[in-house]
């Protein structure tokens, strides 16, 4: 009878361990993020714009069909303002931690921004977004993850820190250290040298990729008064807000709580187009995360949830990239599968991991004939919800 009550005891107690271990991994379960079915085979069989335009951009310049430059830079509170942001066709910013800090990589067609800076090392999901755009990839040194894929020549790129890859040092220099600048910020590259330094390796200057469609600007008529779209990071240096101004048909950045502006100018970074793609990440290392975004190395997933923010008005759709294929391009759709057409102008591509914080405010005096609805990411899911418009 005793021994009877001594199993009974003994049940109850790894009863007990099990409920509360599970419980554990169901609160502690990393977020998954919303699959999106869509086909491999992407309708990209020529060019999405017409005319001496950016690809990207879709604005006019001289150098429209120049080969792409994508480099890596910081957002590190120490190495702001970063300089060249105001002159990029294209923005991404991704988290390199997991849980932590975000990295950004500017990408330039139409732009030769004086200085480039600072910059900063290589993560292997960033090649494969410069790999789908065609672009050259610069950077100062690199994770090991992603020096392996550059020693094997996966991308044209140039590397400030000569430890793999195309070395390209002698095209690069360091500034004095001054205000909360650190050693890591010092980091910079004339973009003239930039391009001194391909012509030296002898890569293709020609631009090959297809590009974004664009539609025009909205009639400031029918644009909304305001809008507010607020994005938290799991670094609180890396918070970022947009605040449309319907006056430029742009999105204010603020960066950390402070305007973000470019060192080079002083101007106010204003993206005329926001995405925000939420894709799922895993720890690789203790400092190295991985994003699903599509590579050919380590993702399983390549689709998910995005939205879209151009002529103040919130777009649901999703974005796809063949993770079967290094070069294929990040692709956007609404959620009738059409490609998303950008208004000409930058673009600024927000990387967001499921659960963490998105919102959207529309201005409640916008125009009767503009949508006016709130999206925010689910903890628990890591999927966006819509309210009703």
């Amino acid at each position: 009878m005793e021994m009877d009550q001594k199993k009974k005891i003994i049940i109850a107690a790894v009863a007990v361990v099990i409920v509360a271990v599970g419980g554990y991994f169901l609160l502690h379960k990393k977020a998954t993020v919303k699959q999106i079915n869509i086909s491999n085979k992407l309708p990209d069989s020529g060019p999405a714009n017409q005319g001496n335009v950016s690809p990207i951009s879709g604005e006019a310049c001289s150098d429209w069909n120049r080969r792409p430059f994508a480099v890596m830079q910081p957002a590190d509170v120490s190495a702001r303002p970063i300089a060249g942001f105001s002159d990029a066709d294209m923005v991404f910013e991704m988290p390199v931690i997991n849980n932590g800090i975000t990295r950004l990589m500017g990408v330039y067609v139409c732009g030769n921004p004086d200085d480039v800076g600072s910059m900063r090392s290589a993560r292997h999901d960033f090649i494969a977004l410069a790999a789908g755009i065609d672009a050259i990839f610069v950077h100062w040194g690199g994770s090991h993850f992603a020096l392996d894929k550059l020693k094997q020549n996966v991308i044209n790129d140039l590397n400030c820190n000569n430890d793999g890859g195309q070395s390209a040092g002698q095209y690069c220099y360091r500034k004095p250290m001054t205000g909360t600048m650190k050693g890591d910020d010092t980091g910079y590259a004339k973009f003239s040298q930039l391009l001194a330094a391909a012509k030296h390796f002898g890569y293709d200057m020609t631009d090959k990729f297809s590009g974004y469609p664009h539609q025009a600007d909205a009639p400031a008529s029918q644009r909304p008064n305001g809008g507010h779209l607020h994005l938290a990071f799991d670094s609180k240096s890396d918070t970022v807000n947009y605040d449309y101004d319907p006056a430029t048909n742009s999105y204010l950045r603020t960066w950390g709580g402070t305007p973000d502006t470019d060192r080079n100018n002083g101007k106010r970074l204003a993206p005329k187009n926001v995405v925000v793609m939420f894709a799922k990440s895993e720890e690789l290392e203790s400092q190295y995360n991985n994003m699903e975004i599509g590579d050919p190395w380590y993702d399983n997933i390549d689709s998910g949830e995005a939205y879209f923010y151009m002529n103040g008005q919130q777009v649901h759709g999703s974005w796809k990239k063949d993770k079967s294929n290094l070069a294929s391009k990040l692709t956007f759709y609404d959620d009738s599968g059409n490609q998303i057409k950008f208004v000409p102008g930058q673009i600024w591509v927000e990387v967001e991991e499921p659960g963490q914080g998105m919102k959207w405010t529309p201005n409640t005096g916008a125009p009767s004939q503009t949508t006016a609805s709130t999206a925010t990411a689910n903890s628990a899911t890591g999927t966006a919800a819509t309210a009703a418009q």
